[in-house]
């Protein structure tokens, strides 16, 4: 795990050189109208994705763009540094493109209605040639419409192509199509750039111009507008076919790190953690640089003469704890003593260049220290890591390797375990992300790292799209080893604004990506980070400031939900007919034991299952929402090998054979 940016963010000016308001309003054709509130999914970086109804998101994505020339920098997911709170109905975003400060409030509102305010403020003479709020439109919905102008004699009756561009000034502006209706409109003319041609989706762009020309230090603009989507809801039954003739990779269970960084808040969460959740994989720290600081002082003898150091130790007794619970844990080392790398240990990036490559006059010892580690673990604590790894040392948090570099470190750091009595096996990869997959390659297509290699794994950050999961399951396929998800979870930053880790969007979003990497992937085991303090599941007992009593979140019991999963399960096949579902399949049958996972990311509707053994008669029902906690529902009846149920809006439900 690593921070992601590194940017500062200033208070705002109360002064105010200029006022001018926006209104946007998006309505969508409804087959009825409904009064319920709206619900923004506003991201911690300040660009709203879109509004919920009755559960169905009514896509669209908003941002603020800074031009300069051809040059466009826009609030996105980890350019800035943006904070986040919630303050009842009112999502709150600072964040700053260079000096300019930005503070967006998004309200819900009823009926489908939101009511944003940007509030920009120069914080030095500011240069640029516009800013602009954007939205842009999903070309899936929009491909097939028209669009017209208010104001504008030439637009303003009659519908032109969608694809149309336009540039101009507006009182208006409308987008249709045989699925959505998009209508904008403003209480003064603003200039307004319709483009389609400059996505690379080629999805439908609007600029409202906000401000030309540049800002002096000190003035403040504010704009204020409504968004309000609404429209018919989906509730087209989903089909879903399970294919049990089948198994797969087996699934052990959810996972969890225990990296121990806050002495303070930690206990009093893995306690809760490991007494309320079944962990069936973990991953530990080796605190390398703490363990040997001076090459030629041999650790075993210091630590046996009273010199062990604290956090090794805390380290240690952490590993102890999981392994006397019969947990199997990985050994990894995040940051190395000096004399093992080239160059002084880099706690941060150096001209964006994260950690240090390891010192190749210094290899021996290198095996030697952490085979030493893992002996004086084994014989003072009783507990020997399954695998260990240095990690992420694709991108160097904090060993910065090469493929090749990698490939020779599992043969020669593998080679000395073996031939010193450590049982412990190679991790291959640990990737910071699943994007960077080649990283593997040479190793993974090396005969003589073969032996050492004990599984595979990556981190969840980034990269959710199938194909690219979809490497990672195929090389442990090629390898016949298990592949693990040695971190996961969705936004690396998210520690810099955790008031998002109590928000549905946030809880729903990770989930939902666990449900897809276990039906892609086929993991051992999703290692969720962390089961301490640090990107807590549990809400309050002060962590991040929040000094409500210690309990469980949302995000609690949807780990809590899974890790119920029963043991010995393998991976199954199955599939669904229709978007807004994702869904997972584990089961054994020889004991006729079944497991399904599904995340419905829209609106409320039936399921109907099928391809169920003979065995199965009946299936009992997990769901966590929002505002229900594993909450068991009535037995579901299983006929033919067939189960029809509802499953709600924006849940996470588990089916288990009884």
């Amino acid at each position: 795990m690593y921070p992601s940016h590194l940017y500062t963010i200033g208070k705002m000016s109360n002064k105010k050189c200029r006022f001018s308001c926006l209104i946007i309003t998006l309505v969508a054709i409804i087959a009825f109208v409904n009064e319920a509130s709206a619900q923004a999914e506003v991201e911690p970086w300040g660009n709203i994705t879109g509004i919920r109804h009755k559960g169905q998101l009514f896509e669209f994505e908003s941002s603020i763009k800074v031009q300069r020339g051809d040059n466009f920098v826009s609030t996105a997911k980890e350019r800035q540094r943006p904070h986040y709170k919630r303050n009842g109905d009112e999502q709150i975003v600072t964040t700053s493109i260079d000096s300019l400060f930005i503070k967006e409030v998004v309200e819900d509102q009823s009926a489908g209605k939101i009511k944003v305010t940007v509030t920009l403020n120069a914080h030095t003479d500011y240069k640029f040639d516009a800013i602009y709020f954007c939205m842009q439109l999903p070309n899936t919905d929009y491909s097939d419409g028209k669009q017209r102008l208010k104001g504008v004699s030439d637009t303003s009756k009659n519908y032109l192509p969608a694809g149309q561009n336009y540039d101009g000034t507006a009182t208006g502006a409308q987008f249709k199509s045989s699925t959505r209706h998009l209508m904008i409109g403003f209480d003064e003319p603003e200039t307004v750039r319709i483009r389609k041609d400059i996505s690379n989706t080629g999805d439908p762009q609007l600029y409202v111009t906000m401000q030309l020309n540049g800002l002096n230090k000190g003035d403040t603009l504010q704009k204020t507008f409504t968004i309000k989507a609404c429209g018919k809801i989906d509730r087209t039954t989903i089909n879903l076919a399970v294919n049990t003739s089948l198994q797969g990779r087996p699934f052990e269970g959810l996972g969890g790190n225990f990296r121990l960084q806050n002495a303070k808040f930690d206990p009093e969460v893995i306690d809760y953690c490991l007494q309320n959740l079944r962990v069936a994989f973990t991953r530990v720290e080796m605190p390398w640089r703490f363990w040997q600081p001076v090459q030629n002082v041999d650790p075993t003898a210091a630590a046996n003469a009273g010199k062990l150091h604290p956090a090794v130790k805390n380290a240690m007794q952490m590993a102890h704890r999981l392994d006397s619970l019969g947990i199997p844990f990985i050994l990894s080392a995040w940051f190395p003593p000096n004399w093992a790398i080239v160059g002084k240990l880099n706690f941060r990036p150096v001209n964006g260049v994260w950690g240090n490559p390891l010192n190749k006059d210094s290899l021996n010892a290198t095996y030697k220290s952490i085979a030493d580690y893992i002996l004086y673990l084994k014989s003072k604590y009783g507990a020997e890591p399954k695998y260990f790894s240095f990690n992420e040392s694709d991108l160097g948090i904090n060993v910065r390797i090469s493929p090749q570099e990698h490939d020779d470190f599992i043969k020669g750091c593998g080679a000395y375990f073996a031939s010193h009595g450590v049982s412990t096996k190679m991790l291959l990869g640990d990737n910071s992300d699943a994007t960077t997959y080649h990283f593997i390659d040479i190793a993974m297509n090396d005969p003589e790292a073969r032996p050492y290699i004990g599984a595979i794994s990556f981190h969840s950050w980034r990269g959710f799209e199938s194909a690219t999961l979809q490497h990672w399951a195929d090389a442990a396929t090629k390898l016949n080893v298990p592949l693990l998800v040695g971190e996961g979870s969705i936004d690396a930053a998210a520690y810099s604004y955790p008031d998002i880790f109590q928000e549905q969007t946030y809880a729903l979003k990770e989930i939902n990506l666990y449900t897809r990497l276990l039906a892609i992937c086929q993991p051992l085991s999703i290692l969720q980070w962390q089961l301490t303090s640090d990107y807590s599941p549990l809400i309050g007992g002060g962590i991040f400031g929040n000094n409500e009593p210690l309990h469980p979140g949302q995000r609690f019991w949807n780990l809590k939900q899974l890790a119920s999963t029963p043991k010995g399960l393998f991976a199954m096949t199955i599939t669904a007919d229709r978007p807004n579902i994702s869904a997972a399949a584990l089961g054994d049958n020889s004991r006729s034991v079944y497991a399904f996972h599904l995340v419905n990311t829209g609106a409320k509707r039936k399921i109907v299952l099928t391809g169920l053994p003979d065995g199965v008669k009946e299936l009992r029902v997990f769901t966590t929402t929002k505002t229900r906690n594993m909450e068991e529902g009535s037995p579901i009846g299983v006929k033919d090998g067939k189960a029809k149920f509802k499953i709600d809006a924006t849940s996470y439900t588990s089916l288990m054979s009884q």
